[in-house]
C-alpha cells in the first residue's frame, strides 16, 4: 500500500498534496485522496480533521471549494479528503444512478455479497486511511482526531463518529456536518443505498447507518454541530429536525447538540464555504485540548 504523490500545491504557507494508493478495503482498486499539512506539521505531529464529500463528489470537492485551508492552517490541523467510494470496480450497474454506486459509497460497509468486495468506504475512511498515513511517516498524530462532512459526507461523519462512541473507541473527539442526511432509513436516498448495498436492506441500515437512530443510543457526552440551510432543495432527504429531536430525547443539550438553521442558504458549496470558520474553530476546541 505504498503511497504515490500525483501533485502537490504550497497552500497558506502548508501544503495540499494529493496521494494514489492500491486499496485492500475498495476490492484492490486505486483510492486517490487530498491532505493539507499545515506549516507547523515540519515541527511534529498535527491533529486530523476528516472531510467526507456528498454524492457524485470525489475527494477534490472539499479540498478547492470548502474554504476550510486558511482556518485549519492558522490551528495547526492537517485536513484529509478521502474519495466519496471505489472507482473503477468493474461491478454491471455501479455507474447507472448519480445517487448509488460510483460516488455514492454513503460510507459503510456492503454485506450484499454483489457490493461487499469494494464498497468499504467505513473501512477505508477508519481504519485503512490512518493505517497507510502512519506507515508512510507523515507527521499525523491520530489520537487526535475529528470528522466533518457535506450531504452524503454529513451523514458518514455523523455515523463514524457515533459508531466509534457506540464501540467505546471513541475514535473521533468531535464531528459536524453541513446538510447532513439524519434519517436516512426514512428517505428515498437512504433507503436505494441501503437496500442495495446491505443484506439486510433497510433494517440494518436503520440498526447501524442511522444517525438519528444511533444518536438515541449513546448515553455519555457527545460534541456535535450541524448547519443546513432553510433554501436547501434537498431538505427532503435531511430530517435534520427528526435529528435534533432524538438527541433531545436522549438527554443531549445545547451544548453536546447543536443544529442551527442558516435563513436563504442552500445545499451548494456556497453555502458550506460561508459556515467553514466556524466548523474549523468548533473541532480545534477538542483537537488541541
Amino acid at each position: 500500500m505504498a503511497l504515490e504523490k500525483l501533485s502537490s500545491n504550497k497552500h497558506y504557507e502548508g501544503t495540499l498534496t494529493k496521494y494514489k494508493f492500491k486499496s485492500a478495503a475498495l476490492g484492490d482498486t486505486h483510492a486517490t485522496f487530498n491532505l493539507f499539512l499545515p506549516a507547523n506539521a515540519a515541527q511534529g505531529k498535527v491533529p486530523v480533521l476528516v472531510y467526507l464529500a456528498g454524492l457524485t463528489c470525489t475527494e477534490d470537492n472539499g479540498a478547492q471549494k470548502g474554504g476550510f485551508m486558511r482556518d485549519a492552517a492558522a490551528q495547526g490541523i492537517a485536513l484529509l479528503f478521502p474519495d466519496t467510494s471505489p472507482r473503477g470496480a468493474s461491478i454491471e450497474g455501479e455507474d447507472v444512478d448519480w445517487d448509488f454506486g460510483s460516488g455514492a459509497g454513503f460510507y459503510l460497509d456492503a454485506t450484499n455479497p454483489r457490493w461487499s468486495g469494494h464498497y468499504n468506504m467505513l473501512t477505508h475512511v477508519t481504519q485503512e486511511l490512518p493505517q497507510v498515513l502512519e506507515a508512510a511517516g507523515l507527521p499525523l498524530d491520530f489520537t487526535r482526531q475529528s470528522i466533518f462532512g457535506h450531504s452524503m459526507g454529513g451523514h458518514g461523519a455523523l455515523t463514524l463518529y457515533l459508531a466509534s462512541l457506540l464501540s467505546g473507541m471513541k475514535q473521533y473527539r468531535s464531528a459536524s456536518a453541513f446538510s447532513p442526511i439524519c434519517e436516512p432509513s426514512e428517505v428515498p436516498w437512504g433507503t436505494k443505498v441501503f437496500s442495495g448495498y446491505l443484506d439486510g436492506g433497510i433494517a440494518e441500515g436503520k440498526d447501524r447507518y442511522d444517525a438519528t437512530v444511533m444518536v438515541g443510543k449513546v448515553k455519555g457526552a457527545v460534541n456535535i454541530l450541524v448547519d443546513y440551510g432553510t433554501a436547501d432543495n434537498f431538505l427532503y432527504q435531511l430530517h435534520p429536525d427528526k435529528f435534533l429531536e432524538a438527541a433531545r430525547g436522549a438527554g443531549h443539550d445545547e451544548v453536546q447538540v447543536r443544529v442551527r438553521k442558516q435563513e436563504g442558504y442552500d445545499h451548494s458549496y456556497y453555502f458550506i464555504s460561508t459556515f467553514a470558520s466556524d466548523h474549523i474553530h468548533f473541532h480545534a476546541n477538542f483537537l488541541k485540548a
